[in-house]
């Protein structure tokens, strides 16, 4: 198929930050090669309720939702006592 006509999907990265910033990278760089979009967490800041519905936004309008597992919960959101990770995916 022509590659003007294949379609360019939008791929939402998922996971804690510090922990596994290699894997997000190498996983962002696939999809580059692949020639799709990646999205993810580390371009807006945690811990806003309002950011969270944008997080939620970007999640509900990508074509792809990319976990990345590790051995860290991540950072709790103190109202309803889950990671922001956990919260982005539900």
């Amino acid at each position: 198929m022509a590659d003007f006509l294949r379609k360019r999907l939008q791929v939402f990265v998922s996971s804690t930050y510090e922990d596994l910033k290699l894997e997000r990278q190498a996983a962002v760089e696939a999809i580059l090669v692949a020639g799709h979009i990646p999205a993810g967490m580390e371009l807006f800041t945690a811990g806003d309720e309002s950011q969270m519905e944008v997080i939620k936004q970007w999640i509900d309008e990508s074509d792809v939702y990319l976990l990345i597992l590790g051995g860290r919960y991540g950072s709790i959101e103190p109202a309803s006592g889950k990671s922001y990770t956990h919260l982005a995916g539900c």
